[in-house]
């Protein structure tokens, strides 16, 4: 007997080139199960947990600005934080402090931390070409330096505008197993999909960050090939870290290549834990170093592009962002983490618009500003 399969309605592609799960009608439960959502997908957890208790500080909740985030309706989960005690938590009545939640873009931090090493031990320079370390790139990003790519200065014809059904990141999502291919799309591997992005002259000249998920993937790619050790195993050094208690899932392509630009999810405790990771500059919790702390102070140092108003008083440098004092990064559909490392607290924000383009630009200026005058104090 001859059965008839569909399609996985989850991963389906639907209107926009999006697959169903990540439609504003089903994005709230596709994000709070993603690790589980998507095709391909692998996790990590640490032999060792960094202890944290209670110690409310309940004037935090009291503040007006952060009780407006709190009660928005997209909101998940909210982590104030330092050494080993949160300081204020809040969850949404549907998660809770053991869910893991998708950080999406805040997982190019990661690169932070493993180029910052690769450099310091002599093993890449950022003022190589991609060409260097990978011969095989295409005319995408072969003469771009490594440090225009980690700043996300790269002119090419990769797209990230979320709201364009045609830009390029949607027809890399299918090789990031988060949607089926459509029609006569076929479903590459990550790295053959970045050697098929081209362009002329890489130089950005509009002055503002030129944000690619694929630069992050070729940061990933070119750490792996300069130290010979697999994205997996400095994945796993830097959860050992942490100290997570729970699962940092990262979502990967079918030939097992961790998505490195968008692909993890943890609890919101745990991100914290992470966070903390910048707020020690690097430093491991058992006191050896994961990143590198001269690279981690000159990221938020020495001035990348900015971002776009209204968020121009932000700059993005090696895969993070920075206004000079705090680090951080924020996650396609409402997430954000910051890390002060001249107070030590970490601030964690997770939530799940359901506007059409996942993306607010007017929401996340906002909340970056309560985020920095929490970790301020």
């Amino acid at each position: 007997m001859t059965l008839a399969p569909i399609a996985n309605p989850d991963l389906d592609t639907a209107s926009g080139n999006k697959a169903r799960w990540y439609l504003p009608d089903h994005r709230r439960r596709g994000f709070h199960n993603f690790h589980t959502t998507v095709r391909y997908a692998m996790s990590l957890r640490a032999s060792r947990v960094l202890p944290v208790t209670k110690d409310v500080d309940w004037t935090i909740g009291e503040r007006p600005e952060v009780a407006r985030f709190l009660a928005m309706p997209h909101f998940s989960a909210f982590v104030v934080a330092r050494g080993e005690r949160i300081l204020y938590e809040a969850y949404a009545s549907d998660f809770g402090p053991e869910k893991p939640h998708p950080i999406m873009s805040i997982t190019k931090t990661t690169l932070n931390l493993m180029l910052g090493r690769a450099v310091a031990d002599g093993l890449i320079k950022l003022e190589d070409r991609v060409r260097t370390y990978l011969p095989e790139i295409g005319t995408g990003y072969a003469e771009a330096t490594i440090k225009s790519v980690a700043d996300m200065n790269v002119a090419n014809d990769f797209t990230e505008d979320y709201g364009d059904s045609s830009a390029r990141i949607n027809a890399m999502r299918v090789a990031m197993g988060w949607r089926l291919p459509k029609g006569d799309e076929k479903e590459e591997s990550i790295r053959s999909f970045l050697c098929g992005v081209t362009g002329g002259d890489l130089v950005n000249r509009t002055g503002d960050v030129m944000y690619k998920s694929a630069n992050s993937h070729v940061i990933g790619w070119i750490v792996e090939r300069a130290s010979g050790r697999m994205l997996r195993d400095w994945l796993i050094e830097i959860v050992e870290a942490a100290g997570l208690e729970g699962c940092f899932h990262i979502t990967c392509d079918r030939e097992g290549v961790p998505q490195i630009g968008g692909g993890a999810s943890l609890s919101a405790r745990d991100l914290a834990r992470y966070g903390l990771l910048f707020a020690r500059k690097g430093e491991a919790v058992d006191g050896h170093r994961v990143g590198d702390a001269a690279f981690i102070e000159e990221t938020r140092r020495s001035p990348g592009p900015s971002l776009p108003k209204p968020r121009d008083w932000m700059r993005y440098s090696r895969q993070l962002q920075t206004n000079g004092t705090w680090l951080g990064h924020g996650g396609l559909g409402g997430q954000y983490m910051l890390a002060n490392p001249d107070t030590g607290i970490v601030v964690v924000y997770l939530s799940v618009l359901e506007n059409e383009s996942a993306d607010d630009p007017d929401f996340f200026g906002p909340l970056v500003q309560m985020m920095t005058e929490v970790a301020a104090k």
